[in-house]
């Protein structure tokens, strides 16, 4: 189907599953509208008579992207299929089903954040996309605070920021995915307060490297700061490493 026709013109190849046809359709909408998260889509009712197919083919399509995080059905009056977006969040989700299926360990997620990182962090000080790099000397510098939760969240943020400026979207949905998947799992789990100054300026030194346009000082930097991290759960937790990843 072209992305600029009307789906309800367009008749579905025979031997497509119709449910899947048209949850493919649908997220062409999505992408072709500019649609996001928030954006009401049109009702169950106008869908039915857009796509010409049943009630129980059009439910189905819709639990489709449901289950893969990329709409919520609001309840109620005015209520109906809304988009989420893409999010790092519900594609790892997705992911560690796949994971605990294959018997995946912490200890391969974490040998993949050490080869992602550093090379996400290499594109980022080649690309240097000039309205990320505003944000970066905020993200690296908030790692000072005290609070655990408040620190953690600051970290995750100055990651997900380097993830966002590789400008790979495979990358930086992939790397941001199995971060908050071990992330999720290792919560509790921070460098002690004595050591936060250490991941502070190891975060401005990233940055310095991105900004001044230095790849390969960028790119062992952020292998130096996450082996170091590893090394330290690693140490502290040991049994974590051979743990098979949960479906979440």
């Amino acid at each position: 189907m072209d992305d600029n026709q009307d789906p309800g013109q367009q008749p579905f190849k025979r031997g497509n599953k119709v449910a899947e046809a048209v949850a493919r359709s649908i997220v062409r909408r999505i992408r072709t509208e500019g649609l996001g998260p928030g954006a009401q889509l049109p009702s169950e009712a106008q869908m039915l008579k857009e796509y010409g197919i049943g009630r129980g083919s059009m439910r189905e399509a819709l639990r489709i992207l449901e289950v893969n995080g990329l709409i919520r059905l609001k309840p109620g009056p005015g209520g109906g299929p809304v988009v989420s977006g893409v999010q790092s969040e519900h594609f790892g989700r997705m992911a560690t089903l796949y994971f605990q299926a294959q018997g995946t360990t912490f200890r391969e997620l974490i040998e993949a954040r050490l080869t992602l990182e550093p090379l996400m962090a290499r594109l980022a000080a080649e690309r240097q996309d000039p309205e990320l790099m505003k944000k970066l000397p905020q993200t690296a510098e908030i790692a000072r605070v005290g609070d655990d939760d408040e620190y953690l969240s600051s970290t995750n943020d100055f990651h997900r920021l380097i993830a966002a400026m590789s400008g790979n979207g495979i990358m930086n949905l992939f790397g941001q995915s199995i971060s908050d998947i071990f992330r999720d799992r290792v919560s509790g789990i921070v460098f002690p307060k004595t050591r936060r100054k250490e991941v502070t300026k190891a975060h401005m030194d990233i940055m310095t490297a991105i900004k001044n346009g230095q790849p390969d000082e960028a790119h062992d930097l952020m292998y130096e700061h996450m082996a170091q991290y590893v090394a330290y759960v690693k140490r502290g937790h040991p049994t974590l490493l051979n743990e098979v990843v949960d479906w979440r």
